[in-house]
């Protein structure tokens, strides 16, 4: 086997992940995963500390708001995404369309010196977006976007997906997933641990669920969670 040339986390790293708001510098994690448009500063600030820097893109939405936003053709914006507003479904079906956006992307996380990147929204065919896409599209688009990560350097996680894992855990690096434990898949990720990958696990505040008793499970798992507010600012719960 080759050696890799991007970072290759290990179950049990320590994690925060933030999006919104001002960044706690204050707070020490093994990893960090913030969003893409952050000031270059941001990302050496991180590495300073020792901490490993993830790149947040979204690649299954259209985010009104982002500066590449008018790059986007008509033909591939699909449905309102339900709960995030100014975000449309992508058709990722159409990477011939997709790749010089997402591409750029990927420059400049590679650019800033990100270790990682997060392909948020990879889940789509189980989604109401507008478009006929299979199990099969979704897999072809991540596995794309997992080969042009490693072209550059970068470490790429599955985000959620849970029922791809058993075609990707051999191929992405890592996995984030949301909501496993409230929602009982979590176990569905086990393949990323026992391939000697993190598993980094975030649960929210607005669902009911008991965080000590996810927590128990986690550490029988060996996942790195933690508990977050929905709109992931810096607050966080780790487990103890």
């Amino acid at each position: 086997e080759t050696v890799k040339e991007w970072w290759q986390p290990t179950p049990g790293l320590t994690w925060q992940w933030q999006l919104t708001s001002k960044l706690d510098l204050e707070l020490q994690t093994d990893v960090i995963d913030i969003d893409l448009n952050v000031g270059q500063s941001v990302v050496d600030y991180y590495h300073s500390m020792g901490t490993k820097v993830i790149c947040y893109i979204s690649v299954g939405s259209y985010e009104n708001w982002r500066p590449d936003a008018d790059q986007f053709p008509n033909e591939v914006l699909g449905k309102d995404y339900e709960g995030w507003s100014g975000e449309k479904w992508l058709d990722i079906r159409r990477i011939d369309l997709l790749k010089p956006i997402m591409l750029a992307r990927l420059d400049e996380c590679a650019a800033k010196k990100f270790d990682a990147v997060e392909p948020d929204n990879m889940e789509t065919y189980t989604n109401d977006t507008g478009f006929p896409l299979t199990y099969e599209d979704q897999l072809n688009y991540a596995l794309w976007l997992a080969k042009e990560a490693h072209k550059r350097g970068l470490a790429i996680g599955q985000k959620n997906a849970p029922d791809q894992t058993k075609d990707l855990v051999n191929v992405f690096d890592f996995a984030i997933i949301e909501d496993a434990f409230y929602f009982g898949w979590a176990e569905d990720m086990l393949p990323y641990i026992q391939a000697g990958k993190t598993v980094f696990a975030a649960e929210y505040t607005d669902l009911p669920g008991d965080f000590e008793a996810f927590c128990y499970q986690s550490k029988k798992l060996g996942f790195s969670t933690i508990l977050k507010h929905r709109d992931l600012d810096f607050w966080i719960q780790n487990c103890r």
